[in-house]
């Protein structure tokens, strides 16, 4: 499962922003490091099922489908708040660096209506500096892959002089960071690299290859929290004109918290993602619930659209690592399972996943006996290397399969 990673300082809301794509109920609170270890749960990214497409009813499985959209599973994890100096191990630095290094993205939650000063404890709004706690947060984290790759150099030389090439030898090293081969040739193309020895690098050069691997390695959104406060949109407006090269996602987490657990005691109907919500029994809402609705409504709907949060996990997963969906059945005529269950699966996979890949994502002995896959749509017998193209779906033939009808 894709593993998602919210980071930033204490009070910007990152653990209302788990909350609410998850409807767990982490502890909230004013203090920082109130997230004292990691929090993980599910949260789930929307697309467009194909069921509508082809006009059938499904019976998803591993996923869910509301109104034709298929919300899809995903891991979140809440990580303790960053401070200056988290790198070194100060605060709950070095626990949060080490599972953040893990994720496969990272969701960035910046308080952007500056009530939250450097040390993360809430001050007055606008008191705080937003961009300035953007790049405290990026430092914290291209100083750790820093001081990682320094305090490895040694070993990494080490096998290099012993014939190992300098891409291997630092994928060794870094391989359980969710580093790749791809990601590290590339790192090592920064111009003031080119050229340049591994035995050669000095503290400087490992910085600038560890700023890239982390960019290339952990892709990062920006989340704008906290937009129904006052100073969020000019603040709004400094982060997309600074930081051009980031998606900047304005959010209101705690709308997105209201909403669903309104949704969740029958109260509204809400799909998340949703421009709207609908009131099912207004004379059944309390007047602090009415209240709480039509400030969400005012307040955020009414400028924003949306809370942000779904449109910031669909993000991530679509554009930043650029996931494609792909709909696994064993009957390519009914589109089914064994069972009958219709499109019972959908899976997330690169957009240069091919057909071994999905198999292999599905089971390893399916993987191990691949034969070939047929388009279920065309009929038509596609070889092992073909890549999957999203929304397609895949009946998978493979020589367990065979055996078992025979």
């Amino acid at each position: 499962m894709i593993s998602i990673g919210l980071i930033g300082k204490s009070n910007t809301g990152k653990t209302t922003f788990f909350n609410s794509a998850t409807l767990l109920s982490a502890k909230i609170s004013t203090y920082p490091f109130t997230t004292k270890e990691p929090h993980e749960g599910t949260g789930y990214v929307r697309a467009p099922c194909v069921c509508k497409e082809l006009d059938i009813n499904d019976n998803p499985k591993n996923s869910a489908c509301v109104d034709g959209w298929r919300f899809i599973p995903i891991e979140l994890i809440d990580l303790p708040g960053l401070i200056k100096g988290s790198w070194r191990g100060k605060g709950l630095g070095t626990q949060f660096l080490s599972v953040a290094s893990q994720a496969d993205a990272l969701l960035h939650i910046v308080d952007v209506s500056g009530s939250v000063d450097a040390n993360g404890k809430l001050t007055r709004p606008g008191m705080g500096n937003p961009v300035l706690d953007v790049y405290d947060i990026e430092e914290e984290l291209n100083m750790w892959f820093t001081k990682l790759i320094i305090k490895n150099l040694k070993t990494v030389v080490k096998h290099v002089k012993k014939g190992t090439t300098t891409e291997s030898a630092l994928f060794n090293l870094l391989t359980g960071l969710k580093v790749t081969y791809k990601h590290i040739k590339s790192a090592l193309q920064q111009p003031d690299l080119e050229g340049k020895g591994i035995e050669e690098w000095r503290d400087d050069d490992a910085k600038i290859f560890a700023k890239r691997i982390r960019e290339l390695s952990k892709p990062t959104l920006i989340i704008a929290n906290k937009m129904d406060l006052p100073f969020s949109s000019d603040n709004y407006a400094k982060l997309v004109d600074v930081f051009k090269g980031v998606f900047v996602i304005p959010s209101c987490s705690e709308a997105e918290l209201a909403l669903r657990r309104a949704e969740k005691k029958g109260l509204i109907r809400y799909v998340p993602g949703e421009e709207k919500f609908k009131v099912l029994n207004k004379g059944g809402l309390t007047k602090e619930q009415e209240r709480a609705l039509n400030y969400v409504q005012q307040r955020v709907f009414s400028k924003w659209i949306i809370t942000g949060v779904q449109f910031a996990l669909n993000l991530c997963i679509f554009k930043l690592l650029r996931m494609n969906t792909a709909y696994p059945v064993e009957d390519a005529k009914r589109l089914s399972d064994k069972k009958g269950n219709v499109l019972p699966d959908v899976f997330l996979i690169p957009s240069y996943a091919d057909i071994h890949y999905l198999a292999s994502e599905i089971h390893s002995d399916l993987a191990k006996n691949l034969l070939f896959a047929l388009d279920a749509r065309s009929g038509l017998r596609l070889p092992t290397d073909y890549i999957i193209k999203d929304r397609d779906i895949i009946s998978i033939v493979s020589a367990v399969r065979t055996r078992a009808k025979k």
